[in-house]
């Protein structure tokens, strides 16, 4: 007769409310082009939003991509209560001199709630280069408008994105 007691798994957690404190102190980290780094300045700014439609105010958000001549930059910050950041970079350009992928940025959100963080890109309205880019073609017709950046109608060099949590227009992620 066995008489220990049976082992259960304890339950998970996640990342709670407060981790954003330490990671998103440095706000230079919104600047991810110096005066040197060369190509068209644009800004970015990225949106969280929950399955609700409510904005996320304390989500983490990190972007990476390379420079026109493929070195590439990194950025971080906390979105603020109404669920956005925005990032000052250059419009990006390839990883190789014989990649053949649209201009992207990569993207990784953390959050409360989050076990795993999410990982996604964020692609151009109008890039020709959609059309070929491998990534996007792997991702189904329908959902691909869920990964393209707008451009501000009065602010050209401004770019435009929502990631969605949840809902009807979620945001496409890539298991990684």
């Amino acid at each position: 007769m066995n008489n220990e007691t049976p082992r259960l798994a304890t339950a998970s957690q996640t990342v709670g409310p407060f981790f954003s404190f330490g990671l998103t102190t440095n706000t230079t980290l919104g600047r991810m082009a110096g005066p040197d780094t060369p190509g068209e300045r644009i800004r970015l700014e990225i949106r969280v939003i929950d399955g609700a439609g409510a904005p996320v105010p304390d989500a983490v958000v990190e972007l990476w991509h390379a420079d026109p001549g493929g070195t590439f930059l990194f950025g971080r910050l906390g979105t603020d209560p109404a669920g956005a950041c925005a990032f000052a970079t250059v419009h990006p350009g390839q990883a190789a001199p014989d990649a053949r992928d649209a201009a992207h940025v990569n993207l990784c959100l953390f959050m409360r709630g989050l076990l795993r963080h999410l990982y996604t890109r964020l692609y151009f309205a109008g890039d020709p280069s959609l059309e070929t880019d491998a990534v996007l073609a792997a991702v189904p017709s329908d959902r691909r408008a869920t990964l393209i950046a707008r451009r501000a109608e009065a602010e050209p060099s401004t770019w435009r994105f929502d990631i969605h949590l949840q809902g009807d227009r979620e945001t496409v992620y890539f298991d990684l």
